[in-house]
């Protein structure tokens, strides 16, 4: 025997970490009262079908389940909207009986992780995997839609996931009314937060219904360790990046600079004298005492703070929150001639991930 069928579709949510705008649960079978006028029950003969590649929670299963209980049936279920009672993020699910949802096979793909590995091709931050990367990729990435209007990212919140847009178009603002352009398909943010632990530089919003593919920021240095081609590509998409935002402490530089960490941390301070090419002493004093470190052509070639020198001193600075700093032009004859201590970007990553490592 068979019952009707009911679709509830998921048309608001909120940090839910299971389920995502647009997912739908399928709700069949009866709840039958019985007993006499002492003692009342429930037969329950509820089914429950789950979004594919979904994990099942219970609490969400109970508030659907209810429903049922609550009318006997689906024929007499009219049009409805509830909220799950669980966790800590919010879902809105709707019934409408006179217009019942129903998914498309694109509408299925669309959700689906497995078919979204087979478009990863497209976009030119996974062109340099093969096959066999891109299936060890896919388990880590997350598909979600953001309707118009909405905020995916806000200017000055922490790092939090990186995202790369599949459809859709989203503009990229300075400030709530000063906009700068528009991101589509393919393009990719939320990185130099992740990368290099400063707040989100700007407030990215929906102009158009966005799909994203997005890596949680607890994954992100994970797959970065797991595939060295993404490291470059993103060490030269900050390089990229960067160098649009520094445009402007270009002439500061030239004539020495004098400032706080607490309006220019070490992380963007540092990346401005390596993407302008300075050739310079940059002297901060700390917390614990006077550090000092050499550039030439932008290149780090000297640093020394507190007992420690080289690249140990350099992953200490970046740890430094407050202080002061003054950048002097030129350097000693027996440092124009001194080697390099490493490539930048990879001291810099090297330095972020101690951080982070450092924090959990």
């Amino acid at each position: 025997m068979s019952f009707p069928e009911a679709i509830f579709k998921i048309i608001e949510e909120s940090n839910c970490p299971l389920y995502e705008l647009g997912d739908e649960f399928k709700l069949s079978g009866k709840a039958v009262l019985v007993g006499d006028s002492e003692e009342k029950k429930f037969i329950n003969t509820s089914v429950i079908k789950i979004p594919e590649d979904r994990p099942v929670c219970r609490i969400l299963i109970s508030d659907i389940t209810a429903v049922l209980v609550e009318y006997g049936s689906m024929e007499s279920l009219p049009k409805y909207v509830t909220n799950c009672s669980g966790c800590t993020g919010l879902i809105k699910l709707e019934y409408n009986q006179e217009k019942k949802f129903k998914t498309t096979a694109i509408d299925k793909q669309d959700n689906n992780i497995k078919f979204a590995a087979k478009l990863l091709k497209r976009f030119p931050i996974f062109q340099t995997l093969d096959e066999a990367d891109i299936k060890r990729l896919t388990p880590m990435l997350k598909m979600k839609k953001f309707a118009k209007g909405a905020t995916i990212i806000k200017k000055g919140d922490p790092a939090s996931n990186l995202y790369i847009i599949v459809s859709g178009k989203a503009e990229v603002l300075v400030d709530e009314d000063t906009s700068i352009g528009y991101m589509g398909s393919g393009e990719v943010f939320g990185e130099i937060s992740l990368l290099i632990g400063t707040p989100v530089g700007a407030t990215i919003r929906v102009g158009e219904l966005v799909t994203v593919l997005f890596i949680y920021g607890k994954d992100f240095k994970k797959v970065l360790n797991m595939f060295p081609s993404l490291q470059m590509y993103f060490a030269r998409l900050l390089a990229q990046r960067l160098a649009k935002t520094n445009v402007e402490r270009l002439e500061e530089f030239a004539s020495g600079m004098i400032g706080r960490l607490s309006e220019n941390p070490p992380s963007e301070l540092l990346q401005t004298l390596n993407l302008n090419h300075k050739t310079g002493v940059l002297t901060l004093t700390l917390s614990k005492g006077t550090a000092e470190l050499s550039f030439r052509e932008g290149g780090l070639i000297r640093a020394k703070y507190s007992k420690k020198e080289g690249k140990e001193a350099f992953f200490d600075i970046l740890k430094e929150k407050e202080g002061r700093f003054k950048f002097s032009p030129g350097l000693s004859k027996e440092e124009i001639k001194a080697p390099e201590l490493g490539d930048f970007m990879w001291l810099l990553m090297e330095g972020m991930r101690r951080i982070d490592e450092e924090d959990i």
